[in-house]
């Protein structure tokens, strides 16, 4: 009886180990999949340039603009079709001889000045650009505000018979 039991036991242990050896093929399969399938679905753009100052232009420019579909990315770091898009016309411009103002102006006349990660200062972003410090100064203004009152708090004078009741309260 003992014999058939280790008979038993061997068998199980020699199923597991086909099985085992044969879940960790299938997982190392999956997981290389996985680890090429990220580089086989990445793009990548090939651009000839003019001229070694048009490629430092385009390097600067899709840096500086703005992921329409994003919004808190910049063209060269997005994978959206619009930010292909751009990048293209982007060269394309720059291809055409355009210089990086010219770029940048088509660009602001197309999307507006939320496409530029630094808008320019005029009237229609002087909220952008200063909201934050006039909210902070506020906040500032309302903290010493509050740490001043707290300072001079009000003191008022009790008579005895209020003093002889509130030691009787807490001596109890």
């Amino acid at each position: 009886m003992n014999n058939s039991n280790s008979v038993v036991v061997y068998q199980e242990r020699f199923f597991w180990q086909k099985r085992a050896g044969f879940i960790l093929l299938l997982l190392s399969f999956l997981v290389a999949s996985l680890m090429f399938s990220s580089v086989a679905s990445a793009r990548f753009e090939t651009h000839v340039f003019p001229s070694a100052q048009a490629e430092k232009d385009y390097a600067v420019l899709v840096q500086e603009l703005r992921c329409l579909v994003c919004q808190n990315q910049n063209l060269a770091d997005s994978n959206a079709e619009l930010a292909q898009d751009m990048r293209l016309r982007v060269f394309k411009m720059l291809e055409e001889g355009k210089n990086r103002e010219e770029v940048v102006e088509f660009m602001v006349s197309r999307y507006g000045d939320f496409v530029m990660y630094r808008p320019p200062i005029k009237s229609s972003t002087y909220l952008l650009w200063f909201g934050p410090l006039v909210f902070f100064f506020i906040a500032g203004v309302v903290v010493v505000f509050f740490m001043q009152r707290q300072k001079t708090g009000v003191q008022t004078e009790i008579d005895e018979e209020q003093q002889k009741k509130a030691h009787s309260l807490l001596d109890d």
